[in-house]
């Protein structure tokens, strides 16, 4: 199955992309995708709806995923807590 939704974790230099399929199965892990790897990460996945957290440089960050095809969706810091995953386990 294709990915179908991403979720970026937006940071200083060190970005998480995680994808998952249309059953929530992870298809996509990349824990370390330094800064200028990010959109030619992005710019090869089939376009699709991406997740992000709504900081100081996301609206650029989504309009260059918009660029490429997908849809952007900012979350508020206090939406996105629930989804981090303990940095033990990554």
């Amino acid at each position: 199955m294709p990915i179908v939704t991403i979720g970026i974790d937006l940071a200083k230099n060190v970005f998480a992309v995680h994808g998952v399929d249309g059953t929530s199965k992870a298809m996509l892990i990349k824990p370390r995708v330094p800064r200028d790897q990010l959109v030619s990460l992005i710019s090869q996945l089939p376009a699709c709806p991406i997740g992000i957290e709504a900081c100081s440089g996301a609206h650029h960050r989504a309009r260059v995923f918009q660029q490429h095809g997908n849809t952007v969706k900012l979350m508020a810091p206090n939406r996105v807590t629930p989804y981090r995953m303990p940095s033990s386990t990554v």
